[in-house]
C-alpha cells in the first residue's frame, strides 16, 4: 500500500498548529510529526510552508439545484452530468463530504418542483453508488411544513440511507425569515406579482400554514425518528420557535434570524449553523442577524455554504486574520463541528487513523487558495505543476 508524505506544511490540528509532515496511507492519516520529514521516505510532497487542514464539511448547500435549472426556463436534461458539475465545483472549493440540500416543496410550481426534488435524490443517489463523485454526497431534506404537498414529496426518499439530515421550514410571509413580507416578494420578483396578486399569494400561503403547518410538521418529525435521521429547525426568530424544537427533540437550529434565538438554542443545548456567506459579506443579504454577531457572542457552532461554495472555505480563514480567533477554532466551524453534529466519527480532524481528507491551502493576498485535495487519501484535485 503506497505510503504519501506532505511535508514542510503547517498542520492545522484540533487545538494547535504545528509545523511538520503528514503521512497518508491508504485512505486513512497514518502518522503526523513535527520538524522534517525522514529522508527514507521516498513519495514527499514539499508543501513549502503552506497549510494542511482537514476536508471541509458541508451540511447545507443549495448549489446542485442550479445545475438543474442553470437559467429561468432551462432545465438540464442529463441529471447525472448536472450532479457531476455540482461535485466538481465543490471539490474545486475544498469539499470533501457535502450534504446536498433539497427543497421539498411545491410552490409557487408543484410539477417543477417536484420534478427537481426527484432528480437530484436520484442523480446524487447513482453517483454515490457508481463512485463517480470526488467528493462524498449525502442528503439535506429541507421540509416546508406550511405546504400540504411536503410529506408527498417527502415520503418515498426517507429510507434512502444517504438522507443524513431533515429541516423543518416554514417561509410562510410575515413570519420567521420573512417577518417582512416584503422580502418574500423580493425573493420571487421573478413572479412579477401586481399588489392584488401579492397580496392574495400571501393570504393563500397563510390559510395553509393554519390548515396544514401544525399536523404535517409533527408527521414529519415522527417519521424522521423512526429512522433515526436528524432534524434541524429552520429559521427560528424568537425563543418560542427554539422552545418548540426543543420540546420535539430537535437538535439543530440552523440559521436563526436573531441573536435571541441564537441564544436561546445555544442555552438548550442546541448546535447553532449559520451561513458562512453571511460572515464572507459582513451580514445577512436577507437582513436578518449577522453570522459575526453570533460567533462574537460565542454561540456559533458550524457554518455551512448555503448558496456560495466557495465561503466554506474563506469564512473560517476570514474569522482567524480579522477576529484574532485561533485557527483551529476557526476551521472546526466547517470540519470537526460538523461531523460531530452529524455523528461522522472517522473525519474532521487531522488525526492518525481517521479517514485521509486533507486541503492543502495557500494565502494569496491573506485570501485562502485551494492547492490540493485528497479525499480517502487519494488526490482529487491539484493545479498544473502542483508537488
Amino acid at each position: 500500500m503506497k505510503e504519501r508524505i506532505l511535508c514542510n506544511a503547517r498542520i492545522v490540528l484540533e487545538n494547535e498548529v504545528i509545523s511538520g509532515s503528514l503521512a497518508l496511507r491508504g485512505q486513512r492519516i497514518q502518522a503526523i510529526d513535527s520538524g522534517p520529514a525522514s529522508t527514507r521516505r521516498s513519495d514527499r510532497t514539499d508543501c513549502a510552508g503552506e497549510y494542511l487542514i482537514p476536508g471541509l464539511i458541508d451540511v447545507h448547500t443549495d448549489h446542485i439545484e442550479r445545475q438543474f435549472a442553470p437559467r429561468n426556463g432551462v432545465y438540464w436534461p442529463s441529471r447525472l452530468s448536472a450532479a457531476m458539475a455540482s461535485d466538481a465545483l465543490l471539490c474545486g472549493c475544498g469539499v470533501a463530504t457535502v450534504l446536498d440540500s433539497l427543497c421539498a416543496e411545491a410552490f409557487p410550481t408543484e410539477e417543477a418542483k417536484l420534478r427537481m426534488f426527484n432528480d437530484c435524490i436520484q442523480a446524487v443517489s447513482e453517483g454515490e453508488r457508481l463512485g463517480l463523485f470526488r467528493s462524498r454526497h449525502l442528503l439535506h431534506l429541507r421540509c416546508e411544513t406550511a405546504d400540504p404537498k411536503a410529506s408527498d414529496f417527502l415520503q418515498p426518499h426517507l429510507d434512502n440511507p444517504l438522507v443524513q439530515m431533515v429541516s423543518l421550514m416554514d417561509h410562510t410571509p410575515g413570519q420567521r425569515q420573512y417577518r417582512d413580507a416584503q422580502k418574500f416578494r423580493e425573493y420571487y420578483a421573478g413572479q412579477g406579482w401586481t399588489d392584488e396578486e401579492f397580496a392574495e399569494v400571501c393570504a393563500r400561503l397563510k390559510r395553509l400554514q393554519a390548515m396544514h403547518a401544525a399536523d404535517q410538521r409533527a408527521h414529519i418529525i415522527r417519521q424522521c425518528r423512526q429512522r433515526g435521521v436528524r432534524l434541524a429547525s429552520h429559521d427560528d426568530a424568537d425563543e418560542s420557535h427554539v422552545r418548540q424544537a426543543q420540546e420535539e427533540g430537535v437538535a439543530i437550529s440552523e440559521f436563526p434570524t436573531t441573536l435571541t434565538a441564537a441564544k436561546a438554542a445555544h442555552a438548550a443545548g442546541m448546535d447553532v449553523v449559520m451561513g458562512a456567506p453571511n460572515i464572507v459579506l459582513g451580514g445577512s443579504h436577507a437582513g436578518n442577524v449577522s453570522a459575526l454577531e453570533v460567533f462574537r457572542a460565542g454561540l456559533l457552532d458550524v457554518l455551512s455554504s448555503d448558496y456560495t461554495p466557495a465561503s466554506l472555505l474563506l469564512a473560517p480563514f476570514q474569522l482567524h486574520a480579522e477576529e484574532e480567533k485561533p485557527l483551529p477554532e476557526c476551521v472546526a466551524l466547517v470540519t470537526a463541528n460538523p461531523a460531530r453534529m452529524l455523528g461522522l466519527t472517522d473525519r474532521g480532524r487531522l488525526s492518525e487513523g481517521l479517514l485521509a481528507d486533507v486541503l492543502r491551502v495557500r494565502l494569496v493576498e491573506t485570501r485562502p487558495i485551494i492547492t490540493q485535495v485528497f479525499v480517502n487519501g487519494a488526490p482529487v484535485l491539484a493545479p498544473r505543476g502542483a508537488g
